[in-house]
């Protein structure tokens, strides 16, 4: 790689990996943030979610954005949000304020993850662009993993607060790298973004979502519930209708007549549901149910960070010469199978025989999934389509993620106590079960020539 190549990737791993990071830490912190403000296993799922809703809604138009007035201004304006954003969270002084909070930090995050990704695709050429998506893969997959760890230390020595607060550091140097990256930017002739199809999305999954949450709270016949699941899913139905006859839709239902795409998007579904399902399930059960400290719950999947640290790239370069298929349907059964060994989970817990073996088939299987799926949907869409492209493959697996979360209570019967993380344990094996048959049936493996129009053909 050159000194450019090199600084464009730098930038790319730091913008992503702030939203990464701060959408995982929270994980973590979330018993401290019950213990302090309040809220229940409700007020939980709130600070989660409401970062969820804006994120999975708006990062559809973060990639019209990308596309219409380029990566770099997007990013520039996304990095400083999401500090604004993180000082506010810190200094929150109630539940109510952390949710509305973590809501505006959504927007912020939405134009980071897309843009950092279409960098590296219209930078980087066919032949380095796989190992370009793996090192990303890497360095994001293990700020996602290792929050847990960062804030469960952050949380024991100091304050939950101060999790929030470490995104200074980062976002301070990624805006330096980026005020001096030479590359030029890639903007889409006539790119547009449909402000009402992003209010339609938005308050759709927020409807659906609130009545996710408080249904077994407040009762599944309430009115309250009733009504916004009803409006929510009339208003998402509101922003599909209108998508579909729209001339420069916020989500392009014409790429899901790619196989690579849709499969690869439905994959998404399946893995990122069960990811975001294990991941808030772990630390809160280490925590509230094992009495471990959060530096502990955080240090449980420190595993899973090594091995993709030193796997992803490795593996993306493997996926480059034989095809995504393989890798796709085989990473999401390692995991099920490692979710299926949370099942030994005891009390009083070993986690050294109960936990750990599990732990290491997630990673061993999530560092097989990860750089092929975005590489096989990436890689079915033509040249400069890659900023929606990325934004529809993540909204897809943060929407994945919000309505998974936002059953919780509902799939672990309650609380998280034993009983509870077992069912979690069985619904999340499920989900990567599912995800490799998605894949093992949908994906297909491109052919090395490239079509007149640029993307890839398939077998």
């Amino acid at each position: 790689m050159t000194g450019a190549d090199r600084r464009v990737l730098a930038v790319a791993i730091l913008a992503s990996f702030v939203a990464f990071l701060d959408s995982s830490i929270v994980n973590v912190a979330l018993p401290a943030i019950r213990a302090d403000l309040g809220g229940g296993l409700a007020g939980q799922q709130w600070v989660v979610n409401a970062y969820l809703v804006t994120l999975g809604a708006l990062i559809l138009v973060a990639g019209s954005l990308s596309d219409l007035y380029g990566r770099k201004v997007v990013l520039r304006v996304g990095l400083i949000g999401f500090l604004v954003t993180s000082v506010a969270i810190a200094a929150g002084p109630g539940i109510e304020f952390a949710v509305i909070a973590r809501a505006v930090q959504g927007i912020a995050g939405a134009l980071l993850v897309p843009s950092s990704l279409a960098l590296i695709t219209t930078h980087f050429g066919e032949a380095m662009r796989g190992r370009a998506i793996g090192a990303w893969t890497a360095a994001t997959s293990a700020a996602t993993l290792v929050a847990p760890l960062i804030g469960g230390l952050f949380i024991d020595l100091a304050s939950w607060r101060w999790a929030f607060l470490i995104n200074v550091l980062p976002i301070g140097i990624t805006l330096w790298l980026l005020a001096g990256l030479g590359t030029p930017d890639v903007r889409k002739p006539g790119a547009r973004v449909d402000l009402l199809a992003s209010t339609l999305c938005a308050l759709g999954l927020g409807g659906v979502v609130f009545a996710l949450i408080e249904g077994p709270r407040l009762g599944w016949a309430d009115p309250i519930v009733i009504a916004a699941l009803l409006v929510g899913a009339a208003l998402f139905a509101g922003f599909v209708l209108r998508e579909r006859r729209s001339s420069e839709p916020v989500l392009p239902l014409a790429l899901f007549r790619l196989r690579n795409f849709w499969a690869g998007n439905l994959a998404t579904t399946f893995v990122y549901a069960a990811l975001a399902l294990n991941g808030f399930a772990v630390v809160v059960f280490l925590q509230e149910t094992a009495g471990f400290s959060a530096t502990l719950a955080g240090l449980a999947s420190l595993p899973i960070t090594v091995i993709m640290i030193l796997g992803s790239s490795r593996v993306g370069r493997w996926a480059d010469r034989r095809g995504p298929r393989l890798f796709m349907a085989t990473g999401p059964a390692i995991m099920a199978i490692g979710s299926i060994l949370l099942l030994t989970a005891r009390d009083p817990l070993d986690y050294w025989l109960q936990m750990l073996p599990g732990i290491i088939l997630l990673g061993v299987g999530l560092t097989v999934t990860v750089s092929p799926l975005t590489s096989a949907v990436l890689g079915a869409v033509d040249t400069g389509r890659e900023g929606i492209a990325s934004a529809v493959n993540n909204a897809v697996a943060r929407v994945a993620g919000l309505l998974v979360v936002a059953m919780i209570a509902v799939i672990a019967g309650g609380d998280l106590d034993l009983d509870g993380f077992h069912r979690t344990a069985v619904a999340t094996a499920v989900l990567f079960a599912a995800g490799a048959l998605a894949s093992w049936a949908g994906i297909r493996n491109p052919r090395r020539e490239a079509t007149s129009h640029g993307s890839q053909r398939t077998e």
